[in-house]
């Protein structure tokens, strides 16, 4: 604009006669008064325009990723509420948006997961959502994260863990000991197999997989005599009064990171990591890293039965309990730790005791398929 508008005087100033040469100073000063108007008109609508930029960004729709189980739609919800309760500003209608994201894991429920690779197969479609943008917090099950994280997302956020033990529902049994020999157990995870059949080993075990609701749906149909699921499941769903009872975790050690929520965002997305960093509960991160450092040192996979517990003491220390043990029960290695309750230690200790189940166990060839 400034330039055609340049050109025009120009073009008249320089087509005038001679006579009106004279007058071409003061026409140049009305160009120069005009285009300093012209700025500052400019400058006004640069104003006015970056507002609205400003208020975008600061009442940006926050879309949440979820699988659409009804348990990861519980967290979800609770992500959500969370999230609302420490800011304000979010409770505006339209603010948080959830979206319902369907994972390989939950397309294939006919076979182990160790047959369809594993524990990603629960994340990486969520992952990729969250990478390209169409959601900006993905919810996760730690349990169900594996050790490695997608590089530009980061995991800054674990709400307060929930009760971490198991639950055993039967409707014939008050407990595993009472089952009769040759009862059916009906569960996916290798880790509550393996310690069934090391402490039970005249029961059975089948594969029981589908989302909690299912797998209490096939119970009564039947199928199978007791199953075993995640009390901080069942508690997060209002189903506490599914459980027949609660098991010890000395007779059920629980899978690493159970009863913890993961929350994940884009790395650098500064904004919404000062939102996860409200939500974070320290101590249950802490365990979680400790818990996951063993994992990662066994090279763990849903192929191998692990489990591990590391809490915070009494006296402000970190005690940790780690086990690692073959598919069908019969070998079963376990140790224990305690440290101070810091980033550092959780990764030493779990490092250090899952190197020394590895190495106790790498001479038993066949047991492990890594």
């Amino acid at each position: 604009m400034q330039g055609k508008f340049a050109q025009r005087t120009c073009r008249g100033g320089l087509g005038a006669p001679n006579s009106l040469k004279p007058t071409y100073a003061p026409c140049q000063q009305r160009h120069s008064s005009k285009r300093h108007q012209r700025k500052q008109r400019q400058a006004a609508q640069a104003v006015v325009m970056t507002a609205p930029d400003q208020e975008q960004v600061a009442s940006a729709v926050i879309k949440i990723g979820t699988r659409g189980s009804p348990l990861a739609m519980a967290q979800a919800y609770q992500t959500k509420d969370r999230l609302q309760a420490a800011f304000p500003e979010l409770k505006e209608d339209g603010r948080l948006e959830i979206c319902v994201i369907k994972t390989t894991g939950d397309k294939i429920l006919g076979q182990p997961l160790a047959d369809i690779g594993g524990k990603g197969l629960f994340t990486k479609e969520i992952d990729d959502a969250l990478l390209d943008g169409r959601i900006d917090i993905a919810v996760h099950s730690m349990k169900d994260v594996p050790t490695y994280l997608p590089k530009g997302t980061i995991l800054p956020c674990n709400m307060e863990r929930e009760d971490v033990r198991d639950a055993f529902i039967s409707p014939s049994a008050s407990c595993l000991a009472d089952l009769p020999h040759g009862a059916v157990v009906g569960s996916a995870s290798l880790r509550r197999q393996a310690q069934l059949l090391h402490k039970y080993p005249h029961l059975k075990v089948e594969n029981f997989r589908g989302n909690v609701q299912s797998r209490l749906r096939k119970l009564s149909e039947g199928v199978v005599s007791a199953t075993l699921l995640a009390y901080a499941g069942l508690r997060r769903l209002g189903l506490e009064d599914k459980a027949t009872s609660v098991l010890d975790i000395d007779e059920m050690l629980p899978a690493v990171a159970q009863g913890a929520i993961g929350i994940a965002c884009r790395d650098g997305d500064d904004k919404v990591g000062e939102f996860l960093a409200r939500l974070n509960h320290e101590e249950t991160r802490l365990a979680v890293v400790a818990e996951r450092a063993f994992l990662s040192a066994l090279d763990g996979s849903c192929r191998t039965p692990i489990a591990a517990l590391a809490k915070k003491e009494a006296d402000g220390g970190m005690s940790f309990r780690g086990l690692l043990a073959s598919i069908d029960g019969k070998q079963v290695f376990q140790t224990s730790r305690n440290g101070s309750f810091t980033e550092e230690d959780a990764i030493a200790i779990g490092t250090d005791a899952g190197s020394q189940l590895k190495s106790e166990a790498s001479g038993l060839a066949g047991m492990f398929d890594w």
